[in-house]
């Protein structure tokens, strides 16, 4: 019988694909991954085009027909950036009581290796997905991601940049004419006409996306309290928050914005960032109309020397997992790669509106 080889490249890329992954709302919500999305080179085409608003022309009897041109569209082409977090297994690790491990566990080395190898992948993975989830975070707020590379855990490298716009100024952006929590504010206008600002390019609104200071002052809105009242005669909606599959995400309800049914998310999910500091995903004070899979997570090849072969071998996937041993030094390195991009499928597919509440400009 022939016995795996848990260090072999494709059986832990087998392994990786059995991990249960973390929902997250950006990434899984509006950037899923289809099969035409991974890519087997080391560069990814985008392409997006504007909705279609044109009509069909009547036509005379004696015609038959007129051809209909194509729509144009926009194609670009990027090298994704590289992410691959990396941990150390030493024999010293094989000698300690692993995390969860029963203290008298008769696990032998080879066991706890195995164990360590399946437990340093999901690590490896849960981290690359919270950066693939600030990665389409910041894709729909600024319609463009700005990547600052590092050369090791200290050191920073080259700034890498990505939009996905046309001209100096991208047409995701909306300005509310009065802060929402001022008496001259009225967020239910403003939603509005960002609604509209989609359905004018011929393009889907079902999603309101709030940061968690704008829902708690929507919450407190005194108009939207006597319009959900059952009496007004007036059907906008229901508020009724719970929990959802998304860490710091809850869904608050469907209000009616003129005609515009939308669910209303409450967006409070957080990381830590390179200097250690806690950040929020989405800012608190802002605001975003946009529908499931407005986007797409596109993956480039991953090109490596696999263990135990002297010729580089090109993967492409998700996650590309390499194995690396320093004889010399008795260390084993499990390392998880990943090239991924976040792009619109459409122009501009999604309103942004920056400081709707709060003092100031």
């Amino acid at each position: 019988m022939n016995e795996l080889n848990f260090f072999d490249t494709y059986i832990l890329m087998a392994i990786t694909e059995e991990i249960v992954p973390r929902a997250s709302f950006f990434r899984d919500r509006y950037f899923p991954t289809g099969e035409s999305d991974i890519f087997a080179a080391d560069k990814v085409l985008t392409e997006y085009r504007k909705g279609d608003r044109k009509m069909a022309a009547f036509v005379s009897d004696r015609v038959g027909d007129i051809p209909m041109d194509r729509r144009g569209y926009a194609i670009h082409e990027y090298q994704p950036a590289f992410i691959a977090p990396s941990r150390l297994l030493t024999l010293d690790d094989l000698r300690k009581r692993g995390f969860g491990e029963a203290i008298y566990a008769n696990s032998t080395p080879a066991e706890r290796a195995a164990r360590l190898q399946r437990d340093d992948l999901s690590d490896m993975d849960r981290r690359i997905r919270l950066r693939e989830e600030w990665m389409c975070a910041q894709t729909m707020i600024n319609n463009a991601c700005t990547m600052q590379t590092y050369i090791d855990d200290k050191t920073k490298g080259e700034v890498l940049y990505v939009s996905f716009f046309d001209g100096a100024r991208s047409e995701h952006t909306y300005t509310v004419a009065n802060k929402w929590d001022t008496p001259e504010g009225n967020f239910r206008a403003d939603v509005t006409a960002m609604c509209r600002m989609l359905s004018r390019r011929g393009l889907p609104a079902s999603d309101l996306i709030l940061g968690s200071d704008v829902a708690e002052c929507v919450l407190q809105d005194k108009e939207l309290r006597e319009l959900l009242d059952k009496n007004s005669g007036i059907i906008v909606g229901e508020i009724r928050q719970q929990l959802t599959q998304y860490d710091g995400v809850v869904f608050m309800g469907v209000l009616n914005f003129g005609g515009f049914m939308l669910n209303l998310f409450s967006v409070d999910e957080r990381y830590l960032d390179e200097e250690d500091k806690d950040q929020t995903m989405f800012p608190s004070d802002g605001a975003m109309v946009a529908a499931p899979g407005c986007g797409h997570l596109m993956y480039g090849q991953i090109t490596q020397i696999d263990f135990g072969s002297t010729d580089f071998t090109s993967h492409a996937a998700a996650r590309v997992p390499k194995f690396i041993l320093d004889q010399p030094n008795d260390i084993r390195k499990l390392r998880l790669g990943a090239r991924p991009l976040a792009a619109p499928r459409n122009y501009c597919p999604y309103i942004f509106a920056e400081k709707v509440i709060g003092v100031g400009p």
